[in-house]
């Protein structure tokens, strides 16, 4: 196979599996996919999983990545809160919560974290459409608030809680108290439901 074959068959999702590959062509040698990454045609963002360079300055494609290479998984914490305008901090790593084990990888396109939770705890999120017409699952602003304390239960003082310098006006302005309390009693953990509590106390919500 030559690669302008390849490239026009493949091109348009931006992002590809060898799986997809093979449901193509059966027959198709993986060796070419080495190849044509040392000179520079593709770039390997994981095992098994490649992109076109072209895409690198795409607007929100290595978003799109993040929900791609490490599925199911959906975009959430610092990378959701920082979407929402919820903290001041821009943030380089695009964080996401997956039922498979926590993992991270860095490519060509960005560094992705991937922290694990139950399969039960996999709710709270959305499809969020890009301008091209690709889409990949985001948390809620509640739902990210909630991994994080979930996550990270350092945030358990109220100094620590400040530390988050989450934007009061902007939180204020969107916040579904109703539908936090709802996903918060999914978690079954009294010990989130404190947090959430010096949470909603710290920020008088």
């Amino acid at each position: 196979m030559n690669w302008i074959e390849f490239k026009n068959k493949m091109f348009d999702l931006g992002c590809f599996s060898i799986h997809q590959v093979y449901a193509w062509r059966p027959g198709f040698d993986r060796n070419n996919l080495v190849r044509w990454t040392k000179k520079g045609y593709l770039v390997r963002l994981r095992r098994g999983w490649y992109a076109f360079p072209e895409y690198k300055d795409k607007p929100n494609f290595a978003e799109y990545i993040a929900g791609k290479i490490y599925a199911p998984s959906y975009i959430s914490l610092h990378s959701a809160l920082a979407f929402y305008g919820l903290i001041p901090e821009s943030v380089v790593q695009i964080t996401s919560v997956t039922s498979l084990k926590t993992a991270s990888f860095t490519n060509d396109f960005g560094e992705f974290s991937y922290k694990s939770v139950k399969s039960d705890l996999m709710f709270g999120y959305f499809r969020r459409s890009f301008a091209d017409g690709r889409a990949t699952p985001y948390a809620t602003r509640e739902k990210a608030l909630l991994d994080l304390l979930y996550l990270y239960p350092f945030y358990n003082t109220e100094s620590e809680l400040l530390e988050l310098r989450l934007d009061r006006d902007i939180l204020r302005e969107n916040w579904d108290r109703r539908t936090w309390l709802s996903m918060g009693k999914r978690f079954q953990c009294r010990r989130l439901e404190k947090r959430m509590q010096l949470l909603e106390k710290v920020y008088n919500l």
